[in-house]
């Protein structure tokens, strides 16, 4: 007997994912009404969906600014998306306020991997090196300690890499995807800095 999908079930996969009504209850048919499988379904496509757009051009958007901690903290990030009439909805904004509360929170340095310089990588690499021969690991796996570390580093100091601080389990890129899947539009992070008072 086929499970019949009720409103209720659209609106809390909806809520939990974004995605539209009809791909709710689409989904929740192809699961038999599971919301878990059908939020799983739904994410795997919108990354899918979200990869074909990566290409194209974000020349709209807004500068979030956003202040923390009686003011102690500042934060401006660029979030780009492709028209005028995405960067006004209030889905953009609230998703640009989130980017720059992640920012304040987890204090990333870079945007991603590609933006640390050399010489910072090879000081990182270095001082794993060194620190994976004085735990007396043995010579044969050392490098590909080395490479995890780094790795790790990476996610700890660039933002795109970083948990999402709302939701750990997933990634400031993911909720960049789950954002390209619900508006249709590809988006990107172009730029941001962040300041403390007193800071040198």
């Amino acid at each position: 007997m086929a499970t019949s999908i009720t409103a209720d079930m659209v609106k809390a996969l909806r809520q939990a994912t974004g995605a539209p009504i009809l791909e709710c209850r689409n989904a929740l048919e192809e699961t038999a009404g599971d919301v878990e499988k059908a939020a799983t379904l739904l994410r795997e496509r919108g990354i899918a969906a979200a990869e074909e757009r990566a290409g194209r051009e974000t020349r709209n958007g807004m500068l979030e600014l956003y202040s923390h901690g009686g003011g102690r903290v500042g934060v401006i990030v660029e979030v780009n998306c492709e028209t005028d009439f995405v960067a006004r909805t209030k889905e953009f904004r609230a998703l640009a306020h989130e980017i720059a509360l992640q920012i304040a929170g987890a204090q990333p340095l870079y945007l991603d991997a590609g933006d640390v310089p050399p010489e910072v990588v090879e000081e990182q690499r270095e001082k794993a090196r060194k620190q994976a021969l004085e735990e007396g690991e043995p010579a044969a796996v050392v490098d590909k300690i080395v490479e995890g570390r780094l790795s790790k580093y990476h996610d700890e100091v660039c933002l795109l890499r970083q948990p999402y601080v709302r939701d750990e389990s997933k990634t400031v890129t993911e909720l960049l995807k789950e954002a390209i899947a619900a508006t249709g539009e590809n988006i990107t992070i172009r730029r941001f800095v962040r300041w403390t008072v007193g800071e040198a």
